[in-house]
């Protein structure tokens, strides 16, 4: 393993002007508020999902929407720091600042905002225990593992093409229906419909990263799908997933499921057309702007679905 420390004082030349190592700033820059979207749409949908069911509670609610944004941060931590320890990340690097590789935190200290930030989780994870029972104890530390394997240990998952299926998984099913049920504690069908265009488009934007950095990972011995499989077929996956996310709503629609409520996702569709066109397009740092945009459209989508699932639902 390539071990590095950045400088413990001062700042190298890639961070942001004014903007010193171990400060507030700093630290705030390590957490990546920019991801931390991908951690609240799900608890948001989820929610949606009791609140339509009859089920929706609010301390649970907001305990879930903690806990799912200390696992976010956590996992921002632990990536930084595995990726830079690893090589992945140098001055070749095209995609936004990472707070290791800037010398704004050392690898130690990140380390240890990692252990403190996954510390918080589980106590809330305690909470959500006594509410809904041992099954979140379980949910709770395979995240917490997951998280820390996707960039660390004898096979970390994101450097064998097994970072989409992460993904996939718990941002989108593990995250939704976690949400539900830990207020209806149970988990119904509707909260796994749910769940699909939460995790296809918190998948995508790992797939434009993982476009952008093709070139980059490979030489960091990296095998993202990307780089398994090419450029093409990383594009195509972005569509595919794209897709996905809008074909739930028609479905769920057509069953009965919604009503045409489930059409308002739909009015974020140019966005996303505009963001395919371009992930075929561009190359490189460029890509940076789709990166940006897809988590945007996550957002957008998320909120849009959200309401979609609220609107009907029964009273109080």
């Amino acid at each position: 393993m390539l071990t590095r420390e950045p400088p413990a004082t001062g700042v190298s030349p890639m961070a942001p002007a004014g903007v010193r190592a171990h400060s507030v700033l700093a630290w705030w820059i390590a957490c990546r508020p920019k991801t931390l979207s991908a951690a609240a749409v799900p608890v948001a949908v989820g929610s949606a999902v009791a609140h339509r069911l009859g089920g929706f509670a609010w301390q649970p609610a907001l305990a879930a929407l903690l806990g799912a944004l200390l696992l976010q941060i956590g996992s921002n931590f632990a990536n930084d720091v595995f990726d830079y320890e690893k090589g992945a990340d140098t001055e070749a690097r095209l995609g936004p600042m990472r707070a290791v590789q800037a010398g704004l935190v050392t690898p130690r200290a990140m380390r240890l905002g990692m252990g403190v930030v996954f510390g918080l989780a589980l106590l809330v994870g305690g909470y959500l225990t006594a509410i809904a029972g041992p099954a979140i104890v379980v949910i709770g530390l395979l995240s917490i593992a997951s998280a820390i394997a996707y960039t660390a240990g004898p096979y970390p998952l994101g450097y064998h093409g097994l970072g989409d299926v992460f993904v996939l998984i718990f941002f989108g099913f593990v995250a939704v229906c976690g949400t539900s049920f830990v207020q209806l504690h149970t988990v119904p069908p509707l909260a796994i419909w749910a769940s699909v265009p939460v995790g296809s488009l918190a998948t995508a934007i790992l797939v434009v990263n993982n476009v952008r950095d093709r070139d980059t990972d490979v030489l960091a011995n990296k095998r993202t799908l990307a780089v398994r499989f090419g450029t093409r077929a990383a594009q195509y996956q972005y569509l595919v997933l794209i897709a996905a996310a809008y074909l739930v709503p028609l479905s769920l629609l057509a069953r009965g499921e919604l009503g045409v409520a489930a059409l308002l996702p739909w009015s974020t569709l140019p966005w996303a057309v505009i963001l395919v066109r371009r992930v075929f397009r561009d190359r490189g740092a460029s890509l940076n702007r789709s990166l940006v945009g897809t988590a945007k459209l996550l957002l957008a989508f998320g909120v849009s679905f959200t309401l979609a699932l609220a609107l009907d639902a029964p009273g109080p």
